[in-house]
This record gives structure tokens, C-alpha cells and sequence, in this order.
């Protein structure tokens, strides 16, 4: 049995295209609350495997999606380097803020981490063979920002200060994060996952230099790291925001997916990066929200512009006033080409 999602990463033109959503195990889903409620908090439901093996099966039990991506958050490696980090209803992650002095101390207790590694061998154990199971880290410059900022801002003029503030320090940062990323990765390869995906949800506002010593040189150190432990998964990157970085990123980090933000246009893309690599997005998120013909002709939008290897994907992720039809009629749309918007 073949995985659709693998053979586009392989760089086969599959119709129609597999499809599955960022996010998409989250909080529009009435059995997800459900789940919800019974962990006393948001990192007690991420290191609690039977919990989250079932809240990432949940969108391919109701969606038929083409692939499950496991239910975790990229800060759980914060708290493996011995950072606190808590989850805030109506606000979000909140960290201690780390100084420079911070750094030379942080703890690399990676044992703390084990539980996840439990929900992926629960998941891939239940996924239909034909459905891709996909892992996940944080990119080291978005992990970084949270880590140094204390929560999520919208410029990230802080973290950036500190980039070019301490040079040494930044990069001693991104090096124990991208290093206990690859540990990660190379755990949840081994207990499982087919693909690995690094989401860097932060790379945009970004110079050039910038770019390249906070994404693109820490993104390069956690594959390096992945593929001399032997593992072979195909890795998608998200630069989400890049921008033009993006085309320097897809060619200096040699992903085997590139998934796009919603300001990216595909066909533009395509013709960038070349015929090959396979590029995943990027309907807006809003777009679903809203749902109607406003949907159906976003939905088009991107089906016209795909060119060469695609997984159709959201430029970003599902939320919560996600409406559950609104997610049917995408999918039917994608495979029949039409669908009843409400």
C-alpha cells in the first residue's frame, strides 16, 4: 500500500491532490472539547498519549483526511531544556523570559519528552497504512523567539534586538534548540512518523543576513543531525512569511516538501524552485472561516495556480470558528471538483 502524500514528496504528480490541514486536530471539533476537558492542562493533554493519540486521529476518523499530524506544540522543547512554560487561556504560551546568562544553563533533560514518542507508536499503530502519519518540531528561531520574548508578539523586535545584540549568545541558543529538535525528530521517526515536518511559523520581517543565520543555518544543523542518525523520512520546511527568503531556504536546506503561507503565489513559486520539489499550501485560513462562494472561489484560486507536486494545505491553521462543512466541501471540492458551500 502506497501513502498519496509520500509519492508527492518523491516528487510524483498525484490527482487529486492529498490533502490534509495545519491544526487540523484542534479546537473546531466538538469530540476534540470533549477530550480536552478531561486534562487538567494544555501540556498535561500533549504528554498524555492516549488523549492525544485520539485527538490526532479525530480529523481523519471525520475528514478522510490523507494524513494525521501528531497532537503536540513546539514549545514542549522549551520545557526539555528546562524552561517553565504554561498555557494561558484567551492569551496563549507564556514563558519566563531567558537572559544571556540563561543560556550557558540551560538543562537538556530529553527524557521529558518520551510521552510523545508513546502517542506516535498509539497513532501509527490504529492509521490506515494508506494514511501518513506526520511528525513535528518548531523551527529553532520561532522556539527561540517565545523563549526570549516570553510569548508570542507581533514583531518579534525583541528577539531580534537580541539577535544582534548577542551574537554568540543567539547562536549558542539556536544550536541547543536545533540540537534537541533533531533528538526529537529522530525520536518520532523511529517511533513512527513517515514525515517530519519543521515548522518555523516566525521567519518573516526577516533580513537577508538575518534569515540566514537564524533559520536557514539552525534549519541545516537539525537535518544534518536527522539524516546522519540514518533516518530517512522526507522533511517538509515552513518558512511561513519568507517572502523571497523562502526561494533561498528551498535551496539552501534541501527539504523534500516546502509548505507556503497564504501571501505566496504557487505558480510563482513553482517556477522558482523548479519542477521537483513538492510544495504544499496555501488556502487562507480566513477564506474557511468564512465559508460560501467566498470559499469555493478561494478553494479554485489555489487548485488553478498548482503547478508539479502538491499537498493542498492551509497557509496556516484551522481555528476555532472553523465551521465542520466548511472543511467538507474543501475536501469534496479537491477530489470531485465541486462541492455545496453553505
Amino acid at each position: 500500500m502506497t501513502q498519496k502524500i509520500l509519492e508527492v514528496l518523491s516528487g510524483q504528480v498525484i490527482k487529486p491532490y492529498p490533502v490534509w490541514m495545519m491544526r487540523q486536530a484542534g479546537r473546531h471539533l466538538p469530540e476534540y472539547m470533549k477530550i480536552r476537558e478531561t486534562a487538567k492542562d494544555f501540556i498535561d493533554f500533549c504528554f498524555s498519549p492516549d488523549k492525544a493519540s485520539e485527538v490526532t486521529l479525530q480529523p481523519v476518523n471525520r475528514y478522510d483526511m490523507d494524513a494525521a499530524i501528531l497532537f503536540a506544540d513546539i514549545l514542549l522543547v522549551p520545557i526539555a531544556l528546562g524552561r517553565q512554560v504554561s498555557f494561558i487561556k484567551g492569551k496563549g504560551p507564556v514563558l519566563d523570559p531567558l537572559t544571556v546568562n540563561d543560556i550557558s544553563r540551560l538543562d537538556n533533560d530529553l527524557t521529558v519528552l518520551e510521552p510523545v514518542y508513546e502517542t506516535v507508536k498509539q497513532v501509527r499503530k490504529r492509521l490506515d497504512p494508506e494514511k501518513t502519519l506526520i511528525g513535528f518540531c518548531g523551527g529553532p528561531w520561532t522556539v527561540a523567539t517565545y523563549m526570549i520574548e516570553g510569548q508570542g508578539t507581533p514583531k518579534k523586535e525583541i528577539a531580534k534586538r537580541f539577535a544582534y545584540e548577542n551574537v554568540e549568545a543567539m547562536d549558542s541558543l539556536l544550536e541547543r534548540i536545533a540540537d534537541a529538535s533533531a533528538h526529537y525528530l529522530i525520536s518520532q521517526a523511529q517511533a513512527g512518523a513517515d514525515v517530519l515536518k519543521i515548522f518555523e511559523s516566525w521567519a518573516e520581517n526577516l533580513s537577508p543576513a538575518l534569515f540566514e543565520r537564524l533559520v536557514i543555518k539552525p534549519t541545516q544543523r537539525i537535518i544534518s543531525k536527522v539524516r546522519e542518525a540514518g533516518i530517512t523520512q522526507p522533511i517538509i520546511g515552513f518558512p511561513r512569511g519568507g517572502g523571497l527568503n523562502a526561494v533561498r531556504y528551498a535551496y539552501a536546506v534541501k527539504t523534500e516538501g516546502l509548505a507556503l503561507g497564504t501571501d505566496v503565489p504557487l505558480s510563482d513559486m513553482r517556477a522558482l524552485v523548479g519542477d521537483s520539489l513538492a510544495l504544499q499550501g496555501n488556502l487562507d485560513p480566513l477564506a474557511l472561516r468564512i465559508g460560501g462562494d467566498t470559499l469555493r472561489k478561494a478553494v479554485q484560486n489555489v487548485l488553478d495556480e498548482i503547478r508539479g507536486p502538491h499537498i493542498f494545505n492551509l497557509g496556516h491553521g484551522v481555528t476555532p470558528d472553523v465551521k465542520i462543512d466548511n472543511v467538507y466541501a474543501v475536501i469534496k471540492h479537491i477530489r470531485t471538483g465541486e462541492a455545496d458551500y453553505v
